[in-house]
């Protein structure tokens, strides 16, 4: 579990950081709802909105494939893709061209979803 405990302090911080990135936005433009037609704006919703679909779902699959395989390197292998796939994206979000971070930050994080649901799947057929 300490896997899990410490990818997801991680991600927890990071989830504040991005929100806290659109509430001074929000704050200097005087902007309540929405993105004020603000493309940084917009571009940092969208940057606390992915980390918040995609974060728990990452650890609510990496809690339960290191419980039955334990802190195998495997585990902290995918625990670490999550992670620096969800620090990525964001840096990707901070231009609107499609770039190597976005791209990058979503692909290990999807990879390592599939990887860890095929891992329970398998595990779970397998009893």
């Amino acid at each position: 579990m300490q896997v899990t405990m410490i990818s997801a302090g991680l991600l927890g911080l990071l989830l504040v950081i991005l929100g806290a990135r659109v509430v001074l936005i929000r704050l200097k433009d005087k902007v309540s709802l929405g993105d004020g037609g603000d493309g940084v704006l917009l571009a940092r919703i969208r940057a606390h909105g992915n980390c918040a679909e995609w974060a728990p779902i990452g650890l609510i699959l990496l809690f339960l494939t290191e419980q039955a395989h334990g802190r195998a390197w495997h585990v902290v292998a995918l625990a670490a893709m999550l992670v620096v796939g969800r620090l990525l994206h964001p840096l990707g979000l901070r231009t609107p061209e499609p770039n190597m971070a976005r791209t990058l930050g979503m692909v290990l994080t999807w990879t390592s979803i599939v990887a860890m649901a095929l891992l329970l799947l398998a595990h779970a057929l397998a009893l």
